[in-house]
């Protein structure tokens, strides 16, 4: 159990789990570029004792492995998921009280202590330019945070435990913000600080944030955790850390005693500027948009702070293994919160928020001889409309009958739901609607589109393993390549507008309808480049769910409308680049040079290949 940071990272360096770099780095695309590089290689976590233009350490990949992270919170990882558990399922408690007797005391010893006073003695007062400007991609509007916790009081109930703890990324330089003075807080729709600022707004008062950077790694974790109603983020912190969370009140702010760094200020009713842009977790940039400023106060450091960071960028990246931990800490949430769904599984390599596989039930009506979806699309409803799982575009979902299913098996998970799906009758649109923030696939910021595939019943077709003939010599088509059963890349010229887009696509279509049915290859995916997109699952999965909009790019051979429902007897998704969609992240190559002295044969990082 870590009482701060540096401890963590001691008891990491003694168990070959961190590496110190002591060269000096520059913290413009050098220490990302390292990062991206040593995550990939599954390598340790890395200690920066050199920031170029910053007298403060850094350190980043702490979570980059599951086991790395398994190890970090060993000691309250098991009492923390039994805690959690007991509240998404309290009749635990009532039939076995005495094995919970011990997880009411851990509770209680993680409630926050009464609140201190003053600003730690530990504690200097310094400027957000002292802190390390990393800034991690070449078109990246300037320096950012990015393992920030982002606290929050709600105005109407204000206090610890109805208080928000939250990761949103914050700009510290660039654009237009006033050095020193101001930074940008990004938050996305379905966030917390969005009802207190909401709330603050309709008072017409200011909201005070505190944004705590460092800390014990518990407190990291807390700000994203997805936790059950009625459990705080702060009481989280304390389960996870072993300790109870630290902190006074100084000028109205709520301040971490347990933090490295400490910034405080309001953000004003309707005061927002130019955030971005910035090289997101999809693998593209996200643009710059208006987003809330947010006045400096004041920022503090603890004496000898260590400054956290991470990289995002095309999953798989660090991020991926915060969800792994989370899917592991929460475990049956899901069952709990919608009952008849078994599973859910937001598909890291699609950007997770883009693709959703579930599992759900089908009891509707055990009577009828004819199995088709029913309670499934009741389920796919609820699953649309909670919390984050709201904006995924796509979701897949089938429920098991005579087998076991897997929705982290990506091959045989769509195999049986292709095989068992009714193209006229299983394909659900929710048109004009929120995605994303991030996804810039629609058709505009937060808008876009949602498509159910629902599946179940008996198998209707037997999915192709090579290129049917029918896909071969069509007008406009090259390149024809199997990514999985009964799913063909397809390459295409360009995409140039949509107009043009559906007259090429509706030609297509008729090509291969006069051909005669295709029933073997139900989906087909149109691409700039088929042989990439069916080199690696991963490839797939990333190109076909960033680049469509469903309401836009899915089209049908012998499609139309029956009563509004849309039906075809194969679907063809455009996944080509559109021009109002982000550029993907490319790294600069000059840099990657650079970086080479650090993993040459004898250096710190020398046994780790480079990408």
């Amino acid at each position: 159990m870590y009482r701060n940071l540096e401890e963590c990272i001691i008891d990491l360096e003694k168990h070959g789990h961190l590496v110190r770099i002591k060269e000096e780095v520059d913290p413009y695309l050098e220490m990302a570029a390292i990062h991206l590089n040593v995550y990939e290689a599954g390598g340790p976590a890395l200690l920066f004792e050199n920031v170029k233009g910053s007298k403060f350490k850094a350190v980043s990949n702490l979570f980059g492995d599951i086991e790395r992270s398994k190890f970090i919170f060993r000691d309250t990882w098991d009492r923390t998921q039994s805690i959690i558990a007991l509240r998404d399922d309290p009749m635990k408690a009532v039939k076995h009280p005495f094995q919970n007797i011990g997880n009411g005391f851990g509770a209680i010893k993680a409630l926050p202590m009464k609140k201190m006073s003053g600003v730690p003695r530990d504690f200097e007062e310094i400027q957000i330019s002292d802190l390390p400007q990393i800034q991690h991609w070449p078109m990246d509007g300037g320096a950012f945070i990015t393992l920030p916790q982002v606290y929050s009081e709600d105005p109407d109930k204000p206090g610890l435990m109805n208080s928000n703890l939250g990761m949103y990324r914050i700009q510290l330089s660039g654009n237009e913000y006033e050095k020193n003075k101001e930074i940008g807080l990004h938050y996305q729709i379905h966030r917390g600080i969005g009802v207190h600022q909401a709330k603050a707004s309709k008072k017409g008062e200011p909201l005070k944030v505190s944004i705590f950077i460092g800390g014990p790694p518990a407190h990291t974790l807390s700000a994203i955790m997805p936790l059950p109603e009625g459990l705080s983020e702060m009481l989280f912190a304390g389960l996870l850390s072993g300790r109870r969370f630290r902190y006074s009140y100084v000028d109205g702010y709520c301040i971490s005693h347990d933090a490295d760094f400490v910034i405080t200020g309001e953000i004003h009713p309707d005061d927002t500027k130019p955030e971005g842009p910035f090289g997101d977790h999809l693998g593209y940039y996200s643009l710059t948009h208006p987003f809330p400023v947010m006045k400096v106060h004041k920022v503090y450091a603890k004496r000898n702070a260590i400054w956290p960071f991470t990289v995002v960028g095309r999953p798989p990246q660090e991020d991926t293994s915060f969800g792994e931990l989370i899917h592991e800490l929460t475990g049956d949430a899901i069952k709990q919160e919608i009952p008849g769904v078994k599973e859910v599984h937001a598909v890291d390599a699609a950007g997770v928020h883009p693709l959703l596989f579930a599992i759900g039930s089908e009891r509707y009506t055990p009577y009828q001889r004819v199995k088709q979806p029913t309670e499934l699309l009741t389920l796919a409803n609820r699953i649309l409309g909670t919390g984050q799982l709201s904006l995924a575009k796509y979701l897949f979902i089938t429920a098991e009958e005579h087998r076991k299913l897997d929705s982290h098996d990506i091959v045989d998970f769509m195999t049986y739901i292709l095989e068992r799906m009714d193209l006229r009758r299983d394909i659900h649109y929710y048109t004009n609607t929120t995605i994303d923030t991030l996804d810039y696939s629609g058709t505009g910021l937060n808008s876009g589109s949602k498509v159910v595939f629902a599946a179940y019943g008996d198998k209707k077709r037997d999915l192709c393993h090579e290129v049917p003939e029918e896909l071969k010599e069509l007008p406009g088509i090259e390149n024809v390549h199997m990514i999985m059963p009964g799913v063909a890349a397809i390459q295409g010229s360009a995409f140039t507008n949509y107009r043009e887009a559906q007259q090429e696509l509706n030609s297509l279509c008729e090509a291969l309808a006069e051909k005669g049915p295709v029933n073997s290859c139900p989906m087909m995916i149109l691409c700039d480049d088929s042989k990439f997109l069916s080199e690696t699952l991963n490839n797939f999965l990333w190109v076909t769910f960033t680049r469509s909009n469903p309401s836009h790019d899915i089209y049908g051979v012998n499609s139309g409308y029956e009563n509004k429902h849309w039906a075809c007897d194969n679907m063809i998704i455009d996944a080509r680049t559109k021009p109002h969609q982000a550029p993907p992240l490319i790294p600069d190559p000059q840099v990657e040079k650079n970086i080479e002295r650090f993993f040459a044969k004898g250096a710190i990082l020398g046994g780790i290949k480079l990408k």
